[in-house]
């Protein structure tokens, strides 16, 4: 592992409004191309997102369709019915600290549009040429009076055949001469996140391994998921070794931005920290001054980060509470999920 330091920002239990729900009350149409094109550099869509409903609605864009600024999934795109491999970035992200910015609100009767270019964010390559269905994220986290609640809206797919060229579009970096961590304090606190996020990860697999499926802490985050899955995802991150993976404390891509700890750039698996990630606690403060709830021990961030670059874990969802109201499939691959259940299994164990 090559370290060069990055930037994040601390986590935050959120308060749970309703449980994950469908809502007929926002949907989305997507248009894009013709139906067949040569070149993926014609991989552009317009997204319309409509509030039908009797409110307004204040959405949380991150990881969304409605996120048309940063190289967050805002599609699952398939081929042939098998995903193509998603290759833009994921994030860890606090709510608490995340302003108006990060967020979206729609009127009754209004529709927001959106555009996207997905040329660079997927691997077309790998796939080959073919029909591609690119289907929009619109599972969206509402917020209202501090409370968050999770709707999933009605949306349409849009089918597109690529006769010709896929090849491998170069993500767009911002172009600096160095990227490293000068700060040794920041680089000795993100080697120690480093550590610890292994640690947590082996602890918990053990826990897994020894409570099984029954147990009441694993169902809260996992709910009726094989344990298999989840020691899967536990041991890729307590037994990462990847002497290419760097972890930096420059904002490489420009994403850091209002709410954002950390992010992982998966074409490289490279992992990328925002400033407030440095205000976080070592995770055995777990045993004193902080909480699971609070989602700042620095090992639970950058073990949500390892869980997407060693096994694609998703951001389906932030805050400890919610992470527990999801269904299983979404529990599965959600990487928060994992960060909430290793700090809480450290609590119970460690302290």
């Amino acid at each position: 592992m090559f370290f060069r330091p990055l930037v994040a920002l601390g986590f935050l239990s959120i308060a749970l409004a309703t449980p994950y729900r469908r809502s007929d009350d926002l949907t989305v149409s997507l248009t894009g191309p013709s139906r067949s094109i040569s070149s993926i550099d014609d991989l552009k869509f317009t997204a319309s997102v409509t509030n039908h409903g009797a409110e307004t609605v204040k959405i949380l864009k991150y990881a969304t369709i409605l996120d048309d600024k940063l190289p967050t999934r805002s599609f699952t795109v398939t081929k042939d019915g098998e995903d193509v491999k998603f290759t833009g970035i994921k994030m860890s992200v606090s709510l608490e600290k995340a302003g108006e910015s990060a967020y979206v609100s729609i009127s009754p009767g209004e529709t927001i549009t959106v555009n996207h270019d997905a040329s660079h964010l997927f691997d077309f390559a790998t796939a080959g040429p073919g029909k591609f269905t690119f289907s929009p994220v619109a599972d969206f986290a509402i917020s209202s009076n501090s409370a968050f609640s999770r709707i999933s809206a009605a949306s349409s797919n849009v089918e597109v055949e690529v006769t010709g060229d896929v090849a491998k579009r170069e993500f767009p970096l911002i172009k600096r001469e160095t990227f490293f961590c000068a700060n040794a304090t920041q680089t000795a606190f993100m080697n120690g996140s480093y550590i610890e996020a292994k640690s947590l990860a082996s602890i918990s697999s053990s826990y897994v391994s020894s409570k099984g499926a029954s147990d009441p802490v694993y169902t809260a985050y996992f709910g009726a998921n094989p344990t298999s899955q989840v020691i899967t995802i536990l041991n890729a991150v307590a037994n990462e070794n990847s002497s290419s993976r760097s972890m930096d404390c420059t904002d490489e891509l420009e994403v850091c931005g209002p709410g954002i700890i950390a992010y992982t750039l998966l074409s490289t698996g490279d992992i990328y920290y925002c400033s407030i990630f440095f205000d976080e606690a070592p995770t055995n403060t777990l045993c004193t001054v902080t909480t699971v709830a609070s989602r700042n021990a620095r090992g639970g961030t950058t073990l949500h980060e390892l869980t997407h670059a060693t096994s694609g874990t998703k951001d389906v969802n932030y805050g400890c509470d919610t992470n527990q109201q999801l269904t299983d499939p979404q529990k599965i691959s959600n990487a928060d999920n994992y960060a909430c259940f290793a700090t809480q299994v450290y609590a119970n164990t460690q302290c």
